[in-house]
């Protein structure tokens, strides 16, 4: 932990939005993947954020992510009779994963990473000005 609660607050910030992207690229990267059943098909995830208390501040709240999980939704069943990967009756499972939603999720993560770098900028320069201000 840091003396100043907002280097924690901000910190907190940047490993959850980091989390967040790396679900979002996991998601992207399987979602034309394919399986022989609906059991072996990727499962979309996604980060569940809690809100965090600072330890040092209790009125300063950071973010962490309580855990990562599956969103649920059911894999696409496509016929594919002569996919190797097709099962007896002919059909092939992907994820339902939809890249524009999922790109739409990765702005929005990428700009909170960005304005947390820029808190800890600011931070970092605030705190070096009260340092020389004593000069």
């Amino acid at each position: 932990m840091s003396n100043l609660p907002i280097f924690d607050v901000a910190g907190s910030a940047l490993q959850a939005q980091s989390v967040r992207m790396s679900t979002i690229a996991s998601n992207l990267a399987n979602a034309d993947s394919v399986a022989g059943s609906a059991d072996a098909a990727y499962k979309p995830i996604e980060p569940i954020f809690q809100a965090t208390p600072n330890a040092q501040d209790p009125s300063l709240t950071g973010v962490k992510v309580k855990e990562v999980t599956t969103t649920g939704a059911p894999p696409i069943k496509r016929y594919e009779p002569s996919h190797p990967l097709a099962d007896a009756d002919g059909y092939v499972y992907s994820p339902d994963v939809d890249p524009v939603a999922q790109m739409v999720n990765l702005i929005s993560a990428s700009r909170n990473y960005q304005a947390g770098v820029e808190v800890l900028n600011t931070a970092k320069e605030l705190a070096l000005a009260t340092l020389t201000m004593g000069r």
